[in-house]
């Protein structure tokens, strides 16, 4: 079977890197279960031309260049689970991880690859651990000394750039008490869990006022089960909160605290949001690149969590979001991304790579 196309007249380029597209979301790599497509893509940059290599953590890792601007491209190579056939229809490839996140890390290798590369060191990053809690691939980046500019590698869409994400509590409430009859006295440990959960979401909706989408705290009950065996009933919650960067955990995880009574509260993972904004040294190349493909740019900040949160606070250096494909797609089973927009952000960032 011959590579997979766009059509007739795609060029030899194109064809390459929607080859590493193609290849690489062929490869599962659940977080947790990296190791194939981490190889993989360490082979193929090597390929390409990059200095690449696994480090310390399992992140694969490529550099282009040697020049004194230093710029990291930031992606990660994990996905949810799902088993999505790899296939490409009318121009589409579908499968688990065409857009989060992929078509992003593709793009960025595509890119680094083309890119001259004479003034700058590019280094690419496709991080393990990210869709799990710790982000351990991005953790383990953290602690590289702080590059002049950063791009995080997520579905922004090829005529947007994202300036912002929101950050995360992660949790879970486990009550557990003697068993009761049901017509006895007191409450069961189901109507104390829904107790719980109303009275955190009445909390958090007083803190949010009238504040929508990205400036309020969006809640999230991920699973509700309840059990006995005749002596003892349990009652356990997981719990997800996206927290806007005006609020911090300091101020949500007390209330939590207060609402859980008897319950134990076992603390999952917990990431401050984070924004930057549009006057960055990244801005005006991505807007020159985006408006010379035919785009209108625009910018967007995303509803949920990426590695900008782990290494933005850190690093302090002007950062964006950027990436082909659909974020709405992300851990659906429609997941799928058009292979023009993944061409057309491959040759955006590898102008905006020549112009920074």
């Amino acid at each position: 079977m011959g590579s997979p196309s766009l059509s007739s007249d795609t060029t030899a380029t194109d064809q390459q890197s929607i080859d590493l597209l193609h290849g690489l979301v062929g490869i599962q790599s659940l977080s947790g279960q990296e190791t194939q497509a981490v190889e993989w893509l360490t082979a193929q940059m090597t390929a390409l031309g990059l200095d690449a290599h696994i480090d310390d953590a399992g992140n694969a890792v490529g550099v282009k260049g040697s020049g004194p601007t230093s710029i990291v491209l930031l992606g990660h190579i994990d996905t949810v689970p799902g088993d999505i056939p790899v296939r490409i229809d009318d121009g589409v490839l579908h499968g688990r991880g065409a857009v989060d996140a992929k078509g992003p890390l593709a793009t960025f290798v595509a890119a680094a690859a083309a890119a001259s590369g004479i003034n700058a060191t590019i280094t690419v990053v496709g991080a393990v651990g990210e869709e799990s809690i710790g982000s351990l691939g991005a953790n383990h980046v953290k602690h590289w000394p702080a590059p002049d500019l950063c791009i995080i590698g997520e579905p922004s869409g090829w005529d947007q750039v994202c300036l912002g994400y929101r950050g995360t509590i992660s949790f879970e409430y486990l009550l557990r008490q003697d068993s009761r009859h049901t017509a006895g006295p007191g409450e069961s440990v189901a109507e104390q869990a829904v107790g719980f959960w109303n009275g955190l979401t009445g909390r958090l909706a007083e803190i949010d006022g009238d504040l929508t989408g990205f400036n309020a705290i969006g809640p999230g009950l991920r699973s509700f089960n309840t059990a006995g065996d005749g002596l003892h009933d349990e009652a356990h919650l997981s719990v997800g909160l996206r927290l806007p960067p005006a609020v911090h955990s300091e101020v949500i995880l007390p209330i939590i605290d207060e609402l859980a009574g008897n319950a134990t509260i076992t603390l999952l993972g917990v990431q401050e949001g984070y924004q930057t904004n549009k006057r960055s040294r990244l801005t005006p190349p991505f807007l020159r690149a985006i408006r010379a493909q035919g785009g209108t740019p625009r910018f967007t900040r995303k509803l949920g969590t990426s590695d900008m949160t782990v290494v933005g606070p850190v690093w302090q250096c002007p950062i964006v979001a950027y990436g082909p494909g659909d974020s709405s797609l992300d851990h659906t089973p429609e997941e799928r991304i058009v292979l023009d927009d993944y061409l057309k952000a491959v040759r955006i960032l590898t102008d905006v790579l020549n112009d920074l």
